[in-house]
C-alpha cells in the first residue's frame, strides 16, 4: 500500500519561511515516478507547486519561482519542500504526491489528472499572516 504523510504545515508570518516534508512509504522513488507537490485553497482548482520527474528535471508554477524549492531524499524516501518569502495567497493546503507523469508548460505544473495511479498524501496547512 502507498503511503504519503506530509508535515510541517503552521502558521507563519509573510515574509517567513517554513519547509514541508512528505514520508512516502510503499513506492520508491527507483521505481520511474514523478513527485510533486499541489496545493488547494476552497473554491479554487488544486495547483501545482514543484514536481520533479523520473530523470531529475525540475519544474516549478510561475507563482512560486525563486522562492520555493522542492528536493528529495531518495534513501530515506522523503520529499520536501522548503518555502522562502511566504506570502498571504500562499496560504493553502499543501499535499505531497507520487505521479505517473508531471512536467511544465513554463508557467503551470502539468500532470495526468485521471491517472488512478497517481497517489496523494492527506495534506498540511499553510496559513501566511499579513
Amino acid at each position: 500500500e502507498v503511503q504519503l504523510v506530509e508535515s510541517g504545515g503552521g502558521l507563519v508570518q509573510a515574509g517567513g519561511s517554513l519547509r514541508l516534508s512528505c514520508a512516502v512509504s510503499g513506492v520508491t522513488f527507483d521505481d520511474g515516478y514523478d513527485i510533486g507537490w499541489f496545493r488547494k485553497v476552497p473554491g479554487k482548482e488544486r495547483e501545482g507547486v514543484s514536481c520533479i520527474d523520473s530523470e531529475g528535471m525540475r519544474y516549478s508554477a510561475d507563482s512560486v519561482k525563486g522562492r520555493f524549492t522542492m528536493s528529495s531524499d531518495n534513501v530515506k524516501n522523503m520529499i520536501y519542500l522548503r518555502m522562502n518569502r511566504l506570502k498571504p495567497e500562499d496560504t493553502a493546503v499543501y499535499y505531497c504526491a507520487v505521479l505517473v507523469y508531471c512536467s511544465s508548460d513554463g508557467a503551470q505544473i502539468i500532470y495526468d489528472t485521471d491517472s488512478d495511479m497517481n497517489y496523494w498524501g492527506k495534506g498540511t496547512l499553510v496559513t501566511v499572516s499579513s
